[in-house]
């Protein structure tokens, strides 16, 4: 029996159950043949890149480690480590000492000083007036300081206590002295104080023109009348002896009186200050030292290390400019400066190349006040002079590994436009390749709903032939 198709039946329903998809996994397929392109060249920008970053781990522990030995060096290399001095006073209650700069000029010995009398500021009170705001007068008040003077014009409009204390305090010119009012049981008098202490910083006041009333004001120590201030505390210079040598001073204090020391007197009283050699700055500088060798020294091993038994080797095995660096360091260290060597103070170097102190033969060296450590570290050829010489070629701005370290980051700067470059040319290709198996998937979902419509056709003509 013939089967026919009907004409004028619709084919919209049929086409779009034609392209519903084939199942095709797409995505993964699309994942996967991606991957395998860029996997060679992924492996050897990763590949690269750790390296490189190792690298730079490794040459930022040498960099920090040899800073450090800089540091160590300073204050040998200056010497204030190797010069030090203790200074003690045997009665701070009464002053205390300390070194006016370097204490290498210091010299060893002991100072009974005895302080009579302590420096004091000139302060000086007006008379009773009823109030703050009474009048004193008009005119120009002029205030001096040894050769320096504020002239102050006082006029109807600021000719009060409080207003004279006000122009005084605030004056741009003010050769050193303050005002303030205390208000006691007669009335409020205008107090003017020295800021600074001795008879030279002791001050005057005149007073000139306008209705004389300033004149309550004027004061003058040296004059034998016509002083309209009180005293309360005369201007004063601290005296002192220094082993029975009369000394004076304006401050209560002195950086002139002994070479090299600054006095600070707090009381009158005797006390004695004590000059010696503080050897305990100086071994704890060579300490440092050492410490901050053996950490380079640790550093360098452990990044040069070959592990036989696990064949695993350090990151920078077989570095020729660690290896340089560590060689050089141990020739200085293990040979000579200014004709003697490390091991004649107690510090030698060892078979596993760190250093060790021998605390005896230290302190022997240190007995006579660092002179004999000083000589070796200090001069021309000394251990402080080649040690710089090396230490400023390997690290700062313009240092060996700071070449090196701008080099490899411009490897990585490389790598990442590599990387870059890579994922764009791989982010093409998946383009691409989702296109095109798209189309596939299309083209094999037609082919297959194609196939399903036959199928249903022969299947009902065979069972209409059956009938």
């Amino acid at each position: 029996m013939a089967v026919t198709v009907n004409s004028t039946a619709p084919t919209t329903g049929l086409l779009t159950s034609m392209g519903v998809g084939s199942g095709l996994p797409v995505g993964d397929l699309v994942d996967k043949l991606v991957a395998n392109q860029k996997a060679p060249q992924q492996n050897q920008i990763t590949a690269q890149a750790t390296d490189v970053n190792t690298e730079l781990s490794g040459l930022g522990q040498i960099g920090a480690a040899l800073s450090a030995l800089q540091a160590a060096m300073t204050s040998l290399g200056d010497g204030s480590a190797l010069n030090a001095r203790a200074i003690t006073s045997s009665d701070t209650d009464v002053l205390d000492a300390s070194a006016t700069s370097a204490t290498g000029s210091l010299v060893k010995g002991s100072y009974k000083i005895e302080v009579t009398q302590l420096a004091s500021a000139l302060k000086v009170s007006s008379g009773a007036y009823e109030k703050s705001n009474s009048t004193v007068g008009t005119g120009t008040l002029s205030i001096s300081v040894g050769e320096q003077t504020m002239n102050l014009d006082i006029d109807a409009t600021n000719n009060s206590l409080q207003a004279i204390r006000d122009a005084i305090n605030k004056a741009s010119d003010n050769p050193g002295v303050t005002a303030t009012i205390v208000t006691g049981n007669d009335g409020a008098h205008l107090v003017l104080s020295g800021t600074r202490t001795g008879v030279e910083n002791g001050f005057t006041i005149a007073s000139s023109g306008g209705d004389g009333g300033l004149a309550a004001l004027n004061y003058d120590a040296s004059a034998s009348s016509g002083n309209g201030l009180s005293v309360i505390n005369a201007a004063s210079d601290a005296l002192f002896t220094i082993d029975g040598m009369p000394a004076s001073s304006a401050s209560n204090g002195s950086s002139t009186a002994i070479d090299g020391l600054t006095l600070n007197f707090t009381t009158t009283g005797t006390s004695t200050v004590t000059v010696a050699n503080d050897t305990s700055k100086a071994t704890s500088a060579l300490t440092n030292l050492v410490n901050t060798y053996n950490s380079f020294v640790g550093i360098y091993q452990n990044l040069t290390r070959y592990d036989a038994v696990t064949g695993t080797a350090g990151a920078m095995i077989g570095d020729a400019t660690l290896n340089g660096i560590s060689s050089t360091l141990a020739r200085i260290f293990g040979g000579n400066a200014n004709t003697a060597s490390l091991s004649s103070i107690g510090i030698s170097l060892q078979v596993d190349g760190t250093l060790a102190i021998d605390n005896d033969k230290l302190k022997t060296a240190l007995s006579d006040g660092g002179k004999k450590v000083n000589d070796i570290f200090n001069g021309d050829n000394g251990f402080s002079s080649q040690l710089k010489t090396q230490l400023d070629s390997w690290v700062g701005d313009r240092g060996v590994l700071a070449g090196r370290t701008d080099s490899l980051n411009q490897r990585l700067k490389d790598l990442d436009t590599r990387q870059k470059d890579l994922d764009a040319r791989m982010d093409a290709l998946t383009a691409r390749y989702q296109a095109q198996f798209s189309a596939l998937d299309a083209l094999m979902s037609k082919l297959n709903s194609t196939s399903t419509y036959l199928t249903q056709q022969f299947d009902a003509l065979t069972n209409s032939n059956k009938k």
